[in-house]
């Protein structure tokens, strides 16, 4: 009986101690108003830098130099390809498709 007594105090003093409320936690802005304002909702977050990269390469694919444009028309065409390989992508696709019959 008497360790139930001391179990007890012993109890209520631990709880006491965790669970008072101090008087620095009452002095918190959060405490009085835990929403953010909207505008300032996104200030501690930082922009996807990843998501930038991707969008600056799909600018960069809509400006390509010609001489790129025209290495990728030659590399989707096998036979401009094999030619390529033995005389360069200038002349490849200048022999494949740089005289364009039209009709």
């Amino acid at each position: 009986m008497r360790t139930l007594v001391i179990l007890t105090l012993l109890a209520v003093l631990v709880m006491a101690a965790t669970c008072y409320e101090s008087h620095e936690s009452m002095e918190s802005h959060e405490y009085l108003n835990p929403f953010l304002n909207r505008r300032r909702a996104s200030d501690f977050i930082q922009a996807d830098t990843r998501l930038r990269a991707i969008t600056q390469e799909r600018i960069r694919e809509r400006s390509k130099a010609p001489q790129e444009h025209q290495r990728e028309l030659c590399e989707d065409y096998y036979p401009c390809e094999m030619y390529a390989f033995r005389h360069g992508y200038a002349a490849a696709y200048k022999h494949y498709f740089g005289r364009r019959r039209t009709k």
